[in-house]
């Protein structure tokens, strides 16, 4: 492989709130819906479809809502630890659902998230569960997600090193094109320490499998 690939430096990720665009009005999307439907083949004037766009719109507001938060607010109040903890926090199997941007179908996995803290000072560990919970609700990549959580968290908390892990089935390749179910698929960062030592990425990974 090329040295020079390697040498690259990633470009770090948007990790506040999403972009404050202007929004269509409620009625505008629902009427974006609506077209949806006629384009399927259906009417959306029947009876069982007739209040189907202000469900989707309902329930488009939940799905992302994760653009109106933002994960560095989360993590903003820490707490010192008193009898001087020095060694890894790590939350396993934070249940996650997310909408790929490219065809915005769901992707549902577990997210894994380690950090060392900084000058004996920790965060909530329900704070850690929004950050993911924030990002989730946006479209991107999982790969993009996986990124977004860790510099978040290293950012927010100047943590020593960050590690994230997420497993996610996604349904676009289960429902679609391949349509080959059950596929995990496996996105890490490492930031600090943990970019440094493969011992500690071992670490990590022997960690969130539970041995």
């Amino acid at each position: 492989m090329d040295a020079s690939v390697n040498s690259k430096k990633p470009k770090r990720p948007v990790i506040g709130k999403g972009p404050q665009l202007p929004k269509p009005s409620r009625e505008e999307a629902m009427d974006a819906v609506r077209t949806l439907i006629a384009w399927a083949g259906d009417d959306p004037t029947r009876d069982g479809l007739i209040d189907t766009p202000q469900r989707v719109v309902k329930a488009y507001e939940e799905f992302f809502k994760g653009y109106d938060e933002c994960p560095l607010d989360a993590l903003s109040r820490t707490f010192e630890e008193p009898s001087g903890y020095d060694d890894v926090v790590l939350l396993r199997d934070i249940d996650m659902n997310s909408h790929c941007e490219h065809h915005m179908i769901p992707f549902i996995g577990k997210a894994h998230v380690a950090y060392y803290p900084s000058d004996d000072r920790v965060v909530g560990i329900s704070k850690l569960v929004r950050v993911v919970e924030i990002f989730s609700r946006r479209l991107q990549t999982q790969e993009t997600m996986t990124a977004q959580i860790a510099y978040a968290i290293d950012e927010a908390l100047e943590s020593r090193g960050t590690a994230v892990m997420i497993e996610a089935v996604h349904q676009c390749m289960s429902l679609r094109g391949v349509q080959k179910p059950n596929v995990a698929t496996i996105t890490t960062q490492y930031t600090g320490i943990y970019k440094d030592d493969p011992d500690l990425q071992s670490r990590f990974l022997q960690l969130t499998s539970g041995r």
